[in-house]
């Protein structure tokens, strides 16, 4: 029987999401190279904070769970051919997006921030500012002016088919050099080698990466970056049919941020509360 037409009738029976003796398994895909949302271990396993939220809900939705690695360029299409049944990867929800699939309820926040090599001397720049693409004014085009301007004729990398590509090439575009790559590791060691000079990512896989040898010769450089092309929050996604199995993990993620484990994950992975907004 499908996934989709057993989950419906799992509800429909009982009016609880997936009952714990159906046994089922859902298979979740994260990419596992940006961590700490997901990394992979010596041992091919994956980690982080999706991760860790994935076996919360599927505690709660009483269900078995699977995780399976994807490249980040292909784990859209990968998921509407039915490969897997969730992405968990750090995934913004986005109108882009939710042409191709369905998303559940936000189960993060977070925001984006380019890193500089440290040899071009460009400084710090604005960092003390939040600039929020969803609501541009004359603060906001101000921001986005100087940011321009720093970063005119730089070679500047960014993850291919990510929301930080899509506002890379809306803003700025027209003055630096973009390039796309397939995996924030292949990103990161261009910036190592000097083949590029900047880039675009989630601030806390930056982080992170900052802390490592590789990392010591860039550091963060403008204001933080959210809204706009980045919408609302991270969510999980799957296929615009299943409408139960999303019942179920808004379900479940309601319960994560009522019962505080939401609050708890981000900090134990990020050190910081990302949880989403407005408790349930």
């Amino acid at each position: 029987m499908p996934l989709a037409i057993a989950l419906c009738f799992s509800l429909l029976v009982s009016a609880q999401p997936l009952r714990a003796d159906d046994k089922r398994t859902i298979t979740i895909a994260a990419e596992g190279a940006s961590p700490p949302w997901t990394g992979t271990d010596e041992n091919g396993q994956l980690y982080g904070f999706d991760i860790d939220v994935g076996r919360d809900l599927c505690r709660r939705m009483k269900i078995e769970c699977a995780f399976v690695a994807q490249d980040w360029d292909g784990i859209i299409p990968a998921l509407t051919v039915g490969k897997f049944d969730v992405i968990m990867s750090g995934m913004s929800i986005t109108e882009k997006r939710k042409q191709s699939i369905a998303f559940s309820e936000p189960y993060a926040g977070g925001f984006n921030q380019f890193i500089m090599r440290k040899d071009l001397g460009l400084g710090a720049g604005d960092r003390s500012q939040r600039l929020n693409l969803s609501v541009i004014g004359e603060k906001e085009k101000a921001l986005i002016e100087h940011l321009r301007s720093a970063l005119s004729g730089k070679a500047i990398g960014v993850l291919r088919s990510s929301n930080s590509e899509a506002v890379l090439k809306e803003l700025f575009g027209d003055v630096v050099t973009l390039r796309s790559y397939d995996s924030q590791d292949n990103m990161q060691l261009d910036l190592t080698a000097g083949r590029i000079e900047g880039g675009l990512a989630d601030y806390f896989t930056w982080r992170d990466f900052l802390k490592t040898p590789d990392g010591s010769a860039a550091a963060f450089f403008g204001p933080e970056l959210s809204g706009g092309l980045w919408g609302p929050g991270v969510g999980a996604g799957v296929r615009r049919d299943e409408e139960a199995l999303l019942a179920a993990l808004n379900g479940a993620i309601d319960a994560a941020i009522a019962d505080g484990t939401l609050r708890s994950l981000s900090l134990k992975w990020f050190d910081a509360d990302i949880a989403p907004a407005g408790m349930k």
